[in-house]
């Protein structure tokens, strides 16, 4: 596995893992690539990173950002990986760099934000695999009976 900046060419394939996951609508992934295309190159407000199978094929991704007006806190907007390789640890290898990029760049509490729905269930066991802490929960945010679950973690310097 090799995990490496996004690049044009990895824009495609990453939709169609964003549409194969069967947990985003479609305007999310719409949104997902926008910022994917509106971002290239540019790492001041995000840093999006793909891993690859050793063939090269792009197999899933992130997407980080410093949440504004904080000293050290980032936002993981986007993660996802090929569902045909989910429990391969290529999500975990990929939080793993998003968290160690993250503490180069100072940050100290990362925060992500969920679903309540059923079809995010093993989104959430990922989160509380990987020492994240349910902090907050807003009833119907989403929509009614689609709450909105933030999962935080602080990291340590390595």
């Amino acid at each position: 596995m090799e995990i490496r900046d996004l690049e044009r060419k990895d824009v495609e394939p990453l939709r169609s893992i964003l549409r194969e996951t069967e947990v985003f609508r479609e305007e999310e992934v719409e949104v997902a690539v926008e910022l994917m295309e509106a971002t290239l190159g540019k790492t001041e407000d995000y840093l999006q990173r793909v891993i690859v199978d050793d063939t090269g094929t792009v197999q899933g991704y992130y997407c980080v950002g410093p949440t504004p007006m904080t000293a050290s806190t980032f936002d993981l907007y986007w993660i996802a990986v090929s569902p045909k390789l989910h429990h391969k640890g290529f999500g975990r290898e990929l939080l793993r760099d998003c968290e160690s990029h993250v503490r180069s760049m100072h940050g100290t509490l990362m925060i992500v934000e969920t679903s309540s729905l059923p079809k995010y269930d093993a989104t959430r066991k990922f989160y509380l695999r990987n020492c994240y802490l349910e902090t907050a929960r807003i009833r119907d945010y989403y929509a009614a009976g689609d709450d909105l679950m933030i999962f935080t973690k602080h990291l340590e310097e390595h």
